[in-house]
């Protein structure tokens, strides 16, 4: 197997488990997951809003997520780590979660950006921007944008300032794309400052 190919199928084997973890952790505030490999195997680094319900009840949840990645995904001994989100509001693959929860509960999708939006602005971002397609209110697709503070489009601060994440719900009208991009309260290189000199002593 070449290096080329080696790569491209353990990225594409680290996607399927986590679309399957997204799938399976719904409940639970899934934000992401990260694979290490150590000499004893693999290590799993899964990230969530609530770990209680990741880990399970004495630990029976995560043995048998273990036991499924094992058998049914290869992955060789996995050993699966479980860590918290600090500030949920500003991760965006949860709030895309929330809003879509908020949709399958019979929300008006106007109403649950609002919400998911409010909630981003209290956690201290520096802006955000929802996006919510699908046949929202006539049987044609189209889409509605919801944006409060700023949002960086392009350029190098956006890789690192600027968290997006899309996620999809199965509604009665047909299925609904949602995109968060959420700009984090970090500075970045366009964050200009000015320094005042001291003033020069009169002689």
């Amino acid at each position: 197997m070449s290096v080329q190919k080696f790569f491209i199928n353990k990225a594409s084997k680290n996607m399927i488990i986590d679309n399957y973890l997204k799938s399976e952790l719904k409940r639970a505030g899934y934000a992401g997951v990260e694979f290490q490999k150590t000499p004893l195997g693999n290590r799993v680094v899964i990230y969530a809003e609530r770990p209680g319900l990741v880990i399970g009840r004495q630990g029976a949840t995560i043995r048998e997520l273990a036991h499924i990645m094992e058998t049914k995904y290869n992955l060789e001994n996995p050993q699966i780590a479980v860590i918290p989100v600090q500030t949920p509001e500003l991760n965006a693959r949860i709030m895309a979660g929330r809003v879509a929860s908020a949709l399958e509960r019979g929300i008006h999708f106007r109403r649950s950006a609002y919400i998911a939006l409010r909630q981003i602005s209290e956690a201290g971002a520096r802006g955000a921007e929802i996006v919510i397609r699908g046949k929202l209110s006539t049987e044609r697709s189209r889409y509605e944008k919801f944006k409060t503070g700023a949002i960086l489009k392009a350029g190098q601060p956006r890789k690192y300032a600027v968290d997006s994440a899309v996620t999809y719900v199965l509604m009665k009208p047909g299925s609904f794309g949602i995109k968060v991009n959420i700009y984090l309260p970090v500075k970045t290189i366009d964050d200009i400052s000015v320094v005042e000199s001291p003033p020069k002593a009169v002689e």
